[in-house]
């Protein structure tokens, strides 16, 4: 796909007019339709200033530059990076501060990144080949050997996940480890609860993302923070009880 194909494909699917975009970007109708249509090369600054108008990520806007011609603005550091120390400190010190609670941090593709020590109550007993790098947090979640068994509402839970997945061939692998169940009245998307088997007890937890929106790098900006979180205050006192053992 070329530059004006993109282009035009990014600004359809967010559903923005020619006119919308041009005023976003700080341009007018006229010149953006003479760039859609490949009748004007855009300056490497207009490039930026379009990718950020369309609120793409930072890889997107990298493939962008690629397509006008240009080299990418955006570095892709390794966490491992010395560059990406503080970054990771960071991380460490935000996981550290929500225990006992699970928190986890995971990149674009779902694979588990970091983790504090309450993530061992997904952990247990799930098959060893799913703890195998990189681990999948979603693969791990609905698999038959992984989470799934101790998942009490899992068909709601799963549901949850293939939600914020879009179509494609990993998406359908994790909707057949489930049988499929369509939504019923109580069904409430981003807020359905994980009611959760353990040794501790059950229970109940909701979960919160974060993400490094300010973030100028491939890796940080892809990062994602999922906290999980009490959904009553017996699941907080189980797990309040279980903090250092």
């Amino acid at each position: 796909m070329n530059f004006s194909q993109a282009l035009r494909s990014a600004r359809q699917e967010r559903h923005l007019s020619q006119l919308d975009l041009a005023l976003r970007a700080g341009t007018t109708q006229r010149h953006l339709s003479f760039i859609e249509s490949g009748r004007s090369q855009p300056g490497r600054t207009m490039v930026v200033r379009l990718g950020e108008s369309l609120e793409l990520s930072l890889r997107d806007r990298n493939d962008l530059l690629l397509a006008a011609g240009y080299a990418p603005v955006y570095p892709q550091t390794g966490l491992d990076d010395p560059a990406l120390e503080h970054v990771r400190s960071a991380l460490d010190h935000i996981l550290a501060g929500h225990l006992p609670y699970p928190a986890i941090v995971v990149d674009a593709d779902h694979n588990l990144v970091l983790a504090n020590d309450a993530f061992s109550l997904f952990t247990e007993g799930v098959a060893e080949k799913l703890l195998e790098p990189p681990v999948n947090v979603l693969r791990l979640s609905l698999h038959p050997d992984g989470v799934a068994p101790r998942i009490a509402n899992l068909s709601q839970w799963a549901q949850h996940i293939l939600d914020r997945l879009p179509p494609g061939e990993f998406r359908d692998e994790l909707a057949a480890y489930v049988p499929h169940v369509e939504p019923g009245p109580d069904h409430v998307g981003f807020a359905a609860p994980m009611h959760l088997r353990s040794p501790r007890g059950d229970l109940h937890l909701t979960t919160t993302i974060t993400t490094f929106a300010t973030a100028l790098d491939v890796t940080v900006a892809e990062l994602k923070l999922e906290a999980f979180l009490p959904a009553d205050a017996e699941t907080a006192a189980l797990l309040t009880q279980g903090l250092g053992n």
